[in-house]
């Protein structure tokens, strides 16, 4: 059985909605440990990190919650790094996606060391790719991507040894659909490979994730950082940051499906989740379905590759 171990991150620190840090529950309330040791995995609950109340503060010199933000994710970095060391793969349970700046920079510091070649699935309707000077919120959840290559605060980082935590071209950025001006023009300018949801219009998920996935082998480590918006908000209402036009109930299924298809799955985030504004605590229940495909849940055992 593959160890895994779920690390929950209870805080909605950067964002912009209350509620996200009821998220981890809500998703253990779902099922998520049971689902994950379904399918092939020996569990460890590792309990929640603990960090700063969210102060409810605005935002100065461009962030809201720096210091609150840092210290959340010097803790979950700890944690996930922790983990990976002891050969297990963690899944972090939030809280915001400001958290991704926490556990990516441990697995990337990880892959450093053990000779790995990091790939990073981004799922979300956001690129999370604005800094201080073009967000219009100084919301650190909108942050996370452009942090982690480098472009933030030196308190954040440098939060894994390393600056930047990884390269662009180690980021593929799936489902977006909501990106700020000046952040396209710097995705572009950064050269940051987005497949938003027009290409997926066009050519399909399938052939979307054959791209996303394309070139790995069996020394690529695969983070998957899950955003709960990723998917279309008539199946997943309970989020604080909606975009109209995601992914289908299917087209997420063959996502999940394709990557667990690679065997190359290494640490997961699912972040965002907000029971606040669920309905019947659905969203969390879709999540940890879409779990279960991520690690192995299938219809069929399959006997050919179409």
């Amino acid at each position: 059985m593959r160890p895994a171990s779920i690390i929950g991150a209870p805080t909605d620190i950067g964002a912009g909605t209350r509620g996200a840090s009821m998220g981890p529950e809500a998703l253990c309330v779902a099922g998520l440990v049971e689902a994950v040791a379904r399918y092939g995995c020996d569990v460890k609950d590792c309990g929640n990190v603990a960090g700063p109340a969210n102060p409810g503060l605005p935002a100065v010199d461009g962030f809201r919650h720096l210091r609150e933000v840092v210290q959340w994710n010097r803790a979950l970095n700890a944690a996930v790094y922790a983990e990976l060391v002891d050969g297990r793969l963690p899944i972090m349970i939030g809280g915001d996606h400001c958290l991704a700046i926490g556990s990516i920079s441990a697995v990337a510091r990880h892959c450093r060391e053990q000779g790995k070649t990091l790939r990073i699935l981004w799922l979300d309707a956001h690129a999370d790719f604005n800094t201080a000077a073009l967000t219009p919120t100084g919301n650190i959840h909108g942050m996370p991507v452009s942090t982690l290559c480098g472009y933030g605060p030196r308190e954040l980082v440098e939060i894994g040894g390393c600056v930047p935590a990884i390269r662009p071209d180690q980021i593929r950025q799936i489902g977006i659909r909501s990106v700020d001006e000046g952040e396209k023009r710097f995705l572009r300018e950064v050269g940051i490979e987005v497949f938003d949801m027009r290409y997926i219009d066009e050519v399909g998920m399938r052939r979307t994730l054959e791209l996303a996935l394309a070139g790995m082998d069996e020394s690529t480590h695969l983070h998957v950082s899950f955003d709960v918006d990723f998917l279309d908000p008539e199946i997943a209402p309970g989020v604080g940051t909606t975009v109209r036009g995601g992914p289908t109930y299917r087209e997420a299924q063959l996502c999940m499906e394709m990557v667990a298809d690679t065997g190359r799955l290494g640490s997961l985030d699912i972040v965002e989740l907000n029971p606040a504004l669920d309905h019947r605590n659905m969203t969390a229940e879709l999540a940890v379905d879409l779990v279960e495909s991520l690690f192995g849940k299938s219809t069929l055992l399959r006997m050919y590759q179409p």
